[in-house]
């Protein structure tokens, strides 16, 4: 197992390595001059030229590249070119929230998902089978912006049992989370219902049937046991992808999460906050996998690392 974590973790300096020189290159490309939208259109060259040495633009690329690592290193991100304030602060600032909804919208695709999949692989083949698919597939194909304002309308507006929008009270991620999990719990529906279709065709579970094993306890204890093994996987990279910021949930109801703050600094090509927020969404994708190929072998003896 160390040398497992030795070995993961060699993997994750190299994946963040990757991440910095593939989004410092990206960011540069932008057609925009981070100099000229800080000093404004009316700003002379002069003045344009001023801000792009005090930023540090105007040296080579490799060069700011070595600088910026360098900083990264030592835990500082750089500073806000249109916030004037520390990338590290800004980042702090939002994870508080990123992480109660990636943590509620979790639950949620789970709720909803493993529930639904369950049933679906055992009534294979009938009506309910059918509608348990169908429901999961408009879950997945249904745009998140249409689905958050669905619910708002219905649920804020016409039937005034949660907030229209904002951070504050535990009613107001209701709703962003509900919008997060619909989409997801398709996905985990869909996951589940494979595995547990692929389980219930295994021998030892004819066998527990065949002594007459009550059914739940089959179902609970040697088929769905056996199945959650791709469910983890996809919670280990929605932890990641939730941890990144979820852009248009949280656009919709005004979520002050990393997605929208990294959304806003594209906008303004802030790029300090660009490269934060992405090596800090690349950071939790990468501990994510990690946490879900820990748990791996709690849940199946027969998967050993060396």
């Amino acid at each position: 197992m160390i040398r497992y974590l030795g070995q993961r973790l060699l993997q994750a300096v190299g994946v963040m390595l990757g991440v910095t020189i593939v989004t410092f290159l990206l960011v540069f490309l932008l057609p925009a001059d981070p100099a000229r939208m800080i000093a404004g259109r009316s700003a002379t060259a002069a003045t344009v030229a001023s801000i792009r040495t005090e930023l540090g633009l105007d040296r080579p690329l490799p060069q700011q590249y070595v600088s910026y690592v360098t900083g990264l290193l030592s835990g500082n991100m750089g500073r806000s070119y249109a916030q004037k304030a520390e990338v590290t602060r800004l980042i702090r600032a939002r994870l508080g929230p990123t992480m109660q909804l990636a943590l509620a919208g979790i639950l949620f695709e789970l709720l909803i998902g493993l529930p639904a999949g369950v049933v679906a692989a055992l009534r294979r083949g009938t009506g309910v089978d059918q509608a348990v698919m169908a429901l999961a597939f408009v879950g997945v194909s249904a745009p998140q912006f249409v689905v958050g304002l669905l619910l708002i309308y219905f649920l804020s507006y016409l039937v005034p049992l949660f907030p229209l929008g904002g951070y504050g009270t535990p009613l107001h991620i209701v709703l962003p989370a509900v919008t997060v999990g619909l989409a997801g719990g398709g996905w985990y529906a869909r996951v589940t219902r494979s595995a547990m279709i692929d389980v219930l065709r295994q021998d030892y579970v004819r066998t527990a049937r065949a002594k007459g094993v009550f059914p739940t306890k089959v179902v609970l204890k040697h088929v769905l046991k056996n199945a959650v093994l791709p469910v983890v996987a996809l919670v280990g990279l929605d932890i990641g992808v939730f941890m990144g910021g979820i852009v248009i949930v949280e656009s919709v109801f005004g979520w002050p999460g990393i997605g929208q703050m990294i959304w806003q600094a594209i906008q303004l090509v802030d790029i300090p906050v660009i490269m934060g927020g992405v090596i800090v969404t690349a950071l939790f994708v990468v501990v994510g996998n990690l946490l879900a190929d820990l748990v791996y072998p709690a849940l199946d003896p027969r998967i050993r690392y060396s």
